[in-house]
C-alpha cells in the first residue's frame, strides 16, 4: 500500500492510532451530548428559553470530530470519506437539534431528548467501531465472505 506523508510528523504520530482516536472522540461526543441535555434542561428550568446555550464540551468534540475525520481522509481515503460524511451529518443534526430545543423552550414545552442527534452519533459510533475494532471479527468475517 502506498503511504503518503502529507502532514509529516503528525502522520508519524497519528496515522497508526487514528481509528482509535476517532472512536474515543465519538464516545466523548456522546457523553458530552448527555451532559449538554442535562445542562439545557437545568438552564430552561432556571432561566427560560433565553438561558439555553450550547455546551462548550459538545461544541469542542464536534469540532475535533470534524478535524480528525478530515485528517483521517488523508490517511485512509475511503473509510475517511465515509467517516467525514457521517460526522458532518452528525454536526448538522446537532445544529438543528439545538434549534428545536430553543423552539420547545419558547413554546414552553418540556425539552425533548435529542433523538436525531443520538441516532446520528450511534451511526458514527458503529462505523468508527467497525473501522477500529475490525480485528476482533476479522477471522469470522473472512471465513464467511
Amino acid at each position: 500500500m502506498l503511504q503518503y506523508d502529507l502532514f509529516g510528523p503528525l502522520d508519524s504520530l497519528l496515522a497508526g492510532p487514528i481509528e482509535y482516536v476517532l472512536l474515543v472522540l465519538v464516545l466523548a461526543n456522546i457523553a458530552s451530548r448527555m451532559l449538554e441535555h442535562r445542562t439545557q434542561v437545568d438552564q430552561y428550568e432556571s432561566g427560560g428559553a433565553d438561558a439555553i446555550s450550547r455546551h462548550p464540551a459538545r461544541v469542542a468534540t464536534n469540532a475535533l470530530l470534524v478535524l480528525v475525520s478530515f485528517y483521517y481522509m488523508t490517511v485512509h481515503y475511503h473509510s475517511g470519506f465515509v467517516t467525514a460524511v457521517l460526522v458532518l451529518g452528525l454536526v448538522l443534526t446537532d445544529f438543528f437539534e439545538f434549534e428545536s430545543r430553543k423552539v420547545e423552550a419558547r413554546r414552553e414545552l418540556d425539552l425533548d431528548k435529542p433523538k436525531a442527534a443520538v441516532a446520528a452519533s450511534m451511526l458514527v459510533l458503529v462505523y468508527a467501531a467497525y473501522v477500529s475494532l475490525f480485528f476482533l471479527v476479522e477471522g469470522i468475517w473472512n471465513s464467511i465472505v
